[in-house]
């Protein structure tokens, strides 16, 4: 899935070519990014849709780029805390900069550009009630030459099984931790779970298409959770003539949750 398959929309930039400003949500949230490089859009607003927060909890996202999943999920549940982990000093100070336009109070977010390497980081965090992120996956094969793309699709010093320790680090007991990666990394996902000590994995599955093979997969656990992985219901992204489903369109454009957010 493209970084911009749909999900955002242009609305300008901000006249040095740079970066440029999207809609996320339907408009719900304004996201200046850059304009060449890492740039969200679907896999943002998917993984922000499965994230069972509510009101008054604190998230966290780790790689959270320029912000947009953060603040996908903020849009959808208010009054969260967000904190965020970027080791890209111009990303962090543009998802800082996304939050306040967004209209979220300083004393409500909270920027950390540090590398999910980083364990004591994690450790000192306020305990979080959920983390999430959309981390590099790919250990090997043809890397983008863009470095930016590159740094957020292939991994180089920090693998998935690195992602998924800082984020349970900075979990409360029975906290929830949230992944979007490539189907094909289904099984690395679910191992680097288990080895941060999180369980009762549900898996839902993305299709591009009906009858089509899922491309993407979310993946969720609980930190010491217990008990058997579990499919929970799927969502179809395109109908056969392209157009997004009605489903789709409620997760991307009307802050839905994914199915069986739970």
């Amino acid at each position: 899935m493209s970084p911009d398959d749909g999900a955002a929309g242009a609305a300008g930039g901000d006249g040095s070519g740079t970066t440029t400003e999207d809609r996320l949500l339907g408009g719900r949230v304004l996201l200046r990014q850059p304009r060449r490089g890492l740039r969200a859009g679907l896999d943002a607003v998917l993984l922000a849709a499965g994230v069972p927060a509510r009101p008054g909890e604190r998230v966290l996202e780790a790689g959270c780029g320029s912000g947009a999943a953060m603040l996908c999920l903020s849009a959808r549940v208010p009054g969260l805390a967000l904190v965020g982990v970027e080791r890209d000093p111009a990303l962090a100070d543009l998802a800082a900069a996304n939050a306040a336009t967004n209209g979220l109070p300083p004393d409500r977010v909270a920027l950390h550009k540090a590398d999910v390497r980083d364990l004591a980081l994690a450790r000192a965090l306020p305990p979080c009630d959920h983390a999430f992120a959309n981390p590099p996956y790919w250990p090997g094969g043809s890397a983008p030459p863009d470095p930016a793309r590159r740094g957020a699709t292939h991994e180089a010093g920090a693998d998935l099984a690195d992602w998924a320790r800082f984020l349970a680090a900075a979990l409360r007991p029975r906290g929830s931790l949230s992944l979007i990666l490539p189907a094909a990394r289904l099984e690395a996902g679910m191992a680097a779970l288990a080895a941060a000590g999180c369980g009762g994995v549900r898996l839902v599955c993305l299709w591009p298409k009906a009858g089509e093979p899922a491309r993407r997969v979310f993946l969720q656990s609980r930190r010491g959770g217990r008990g058997p992985a579990r499919i929970g219901p799927g969502l179809v992204l395109h109908e056969a003539d392209g157009p997004f489903t009605a489903a789709a369109e409620a997760v991307l454009r009307d802050a839905a949750p994914l199915p069986d957010r739970a």
